[in-house]
């Protein structure tokens, strides 16, 4: 296959799937220009990488894997920015009254809470609590055992409900114990 031709077809994919890849990103990174970085470059990578990619047994899931490592190396270069965000949260910013998941203070709360958390457990509840994806797949995504990806899990969950506070507590209950279409 010509040089143009597989541009051509990595164009097709990566117009196809860079919401996706966008929205993912945005989870990972809490920002939307970050995120738009984060998926200009896994785009970039996965183009360098195109004629491996094409061959693998899920192209999804090897763009979602090469989005997982940029945001990883570049969360390690901006280890010390987070740092100091970290450093300037306040206990004002957990959860407010209602456990309603909408509000936008709760939003910026979980998504500030998502920042205290390191790269890979960020990753880790990213990708299982919100890609939905089973502990086999997240480990397959991340590289790693799913022992590591259900220990990296529940620390991170334990680490949410410390940061977010009791209410956070109550709505985790109160969703688990609900009947399904309810909450």
């Amino acid at each position: 296959m010509g040089d143009q031709a597989r541009i051509e077809e990595f164009t097709e994919y990566a117009v196809a799937r860079q919401n996706h890849l966008l929205r993912t990103a945005y989870l990972l990174c809490g920002d939307w220009h970050g995120a738009q970085d984060l998926t200009q470059t896994a785009l970039l990578n996965l183009c360098k990488a195109w004629n491996r990619a094409k061959h693998a047994d899920s192209i999804d899931a090897y763009a979602q894997k090469t989005l997982i490592n940029v945001f990883i190396r570049s969360r390690r270069k901006l280890r010390r920015e987070s740092e100091l965000r970290a450093a300037a949260l306040s206990g004002t910013e957990r959860l407010g009254a209602g456990h309603d998941p909408d509000r936008p203070e709760n939003r910026l709360a979980l998504l500030a809470a998502l920042d205290e958390l390191s790269e890979r457990a960020r990753a880790v509840v990213v990708l299982r609590y919100w890609e939905d994806l089973s502990v086999e797949d997240t480990a397959a995504a991340l590289g790693c055992s799913t022992g590591n990806i259900k220990s990296h899990a529940s620390r991170a969950l334990a680490r949410l409900r410390v940061l977010l506070g009791e209410e956070f507590l109550a709505y985790d209950r109160d969703r688990a114990t609900a009947p399904k279409g309810r909450l």
